[in-house]
């Protein structure tokens, strides 16, 4: 295992980091507990989280096996989704910023957040006001560091300009979707990112299962997390994303590769990533994506693996520009 600078962070971290999305739902505390130790037997130190996952339990069972290793783990979580059915439980206001940290901690059973992000964009909060929580909470050590999830680059931005005005605490870490399907990060994320030294974990590597394999046929099985979950279903629900899953599986196949570890490895050689979420519902699933680092990821194949997959549109309708500064 390689470890990377955290944006400007100071902090190393594992070139890959370890999501919890599925624990307390679709792992239980014993597959949890395998996968939690077989990460940190790859050598992950890097894990993530959120209030919002299995109604706060996965938070509950990572505080349990974090207990022994604090010290050495790097921990985030994030807020801003709804936990309750309490109409004001939900969003990045002063309030529920407070009171989701209070609560994070407590389920993690630690006495500070590595890493606090806002878990999306509110248009009702103004930033300024939420910027100004998290200060709080860095100042009274609950927090150490702060980023965003799902932002757009503009929305970044702003929060960094906002926070250098202030001489407030900046976003040291962004995490945005990224995978072979989903490149609009290529367009200004990644690039602002690496314009202001912010830390990049990336998330959903796999698409959710669609460069898993499962479908190599191209088409949409019967059933499956991208046709019964609607918000997986909508995020995917273009017909090119298939064809282009289908193309990727069966050269991932040619080349003797699991095309879960190819996936996972195309994401990890971006040099403007700094690393990327892996995630399973057990064991076994797992394994493929530890076994991202051991793909040497040549430029040649990094360009083939691209080549499979529509390269986004620039940031402006100058075109001439790909081909080089006029």
């Amino acid at each position: 295992m390689h470890f990377k600078l955290l944006g400007r962070s100071g902090v190393y971290v594992s070139e890959l980091c370890f999501g919890t999305m599925s624990f307390g739902g679709d792992a239980d505390v014993a597959e949890s507990t395998r996968m939690f130790k077989a990460a940190r037997d790859a050598g992950i130190n890097f894990f993530d989280c959120a209030d919002s996952y299995s109604g706060g339990e996965a938070e509950r069972i990572l505080g349990k096996l974090i207990a022994g290793d604090r010290d050495q783990l790097v921990i985030t979580s994030k807020c801003a989704m709804s936990t309750s059915d309490d109409v004001n439980d939900h969003g990045v206001s002063r309030r529920h910023i407070r009171n989701a940290v209070d609560a994070s901690l407590k389920r993690l059973d630690t006495d500070r957040l590595d890493i606090l992000l806002t878990h999306r964009w509110s248009p009702v909060t103004p930033l300024e006001e939420t910027l100004r929580a998290l200060e709080d909470l860095v100042r009274e050590g609950k927090v150490l560091y702060t980023g965003a999830s799902n932002y757009a680059a503009w929305q970044v931005q702003k929060a960094l300009g906002i926070s250098a005005q202030h001489a407030w605490t900046r976003f040291e870490v962004i995490q945005p979707m990224y995978n072979l399907v989903k490149r609009q990060a290529e367009v200004e994320i990644l690039p602002m990112a690496a314009s202001e030294q912010l830390g990049v974990m990336t998330y959903g590597p796999v698409g959710g299962g669609l460069l898993s394999g499962k479908y190599a046929s191209g088409t949409k099985p019967e059933s499956g997390r991208l046709v019964d979950n609607e918000d997986y279903s909508a995020r995917y629900d273009e017909k090119w994303v298939y064809k282009t899953a289908g193309r990727f599986s069966k050269f991932a196949k040619q080349k003797g590769i699991h095309p879960v570890s190819l996936a996972v490895a195309w994401v990890r050689a971006n040099s403007l990533v700094t690393c990327p979420i892996i995630g399973a519902r057990n064991l076994e699933q797992l394994y493929p994506s530890l076994d991202a680092l051991n793909i040497e990821m040549n430029p040649e194949l990094y360009e083939q693996v691209s080549a499979l997959s529509k390269e986004p549109a620039l940031a402006t309708d100058r075109l001439e520009e790909k081909t080089g500064l006029r």
